[in-house]
């Protein structure tokens, strides 16, 4: 979804086919955010077509770009890219050991085996992994976290925790619960599941 919008925004959120912006029919509180002004102008150019899941993914896709630019912040603060903890985190909750073969830590993180080995490169450099051949099976390549890695997800994920909740301020739990439920599901019927 295109994010430059022009001036030009419904007066009071109703659209051409007469629905309000958000898609619904007299409600008397509209939305208006920056989607609602998209939808507004393709309702104008196109009526005929209905973009109403272009809200939904134009917002799920907005959120996502805010939410990242918060949390790179955070991690910015601290010396650490986003990704960089995500690979120290998946370790460190992995199990017992903190170690991980790549292929299964390639998955958890949902890279290719090539941009993992690279960013297993740097994190090497830094002393925050462990990188050794099994004894077991040659070609298997196991990642563990150092103590030095596990001390700096240990230092960082309160504060993880709490960005992500001042991100998330505007909800309330129910709101939460309910977002997070929806999420799940759209999350499965795309193929994004659980390991058993």
């Amino acid at each position: 979804m295109n994010d430059t919008l022009t001036n030009e925004t419904p007066g009071n959120g109703t659209l051409a086919n007469g629905t309000l912006a958000n898609g619904t029919a007299g409600d008397p509180a509209p939305r208006n955010d920056a989607v609602d002004q998209i939808l507004g102008q393709w309702a104008r150019v196109r009526p005929d077509v209905d973009c109403s899941a272009m809200g939904v993914a134009g917002r799920i896709s907005r959120a996502s770009r805010l939410l990242e630019k918060g949390i790179k912040e955070y991690f910015a603060g601290h010396d650490l890219e986003p990704w960089e903890f995500d690979v120290l985190a998946t370790l460190r909750r992995a199990n017992s050991d903190h170690r991980l073969c790549m292929s299964d830590l390639a998955t958890a993180a949902m890279v290719s085996s090539a941009a993992l080995t690279n960013r297993v490169d740097r994190l090497v450099a830094r002393g925050l992994v462990h990188r050794e051949v099994a004894p077991s099976n040659r070609r298997m390549v196991l990642i563990t976290l150092t103590d030095k890695g596990q001390a700096v997800v240990d230092t960082l994920l309160e504060g993880h925790v709490a960005n992500e909740e001042r991100m998330l301020s505007g909800l309330t739990g129910e709101d939460r619960e309910r977002l997070s439920g929806l999420l799940c599901k759209l999350l499965t019927s795309l193929g994004d599941v659980g390991s058993r």
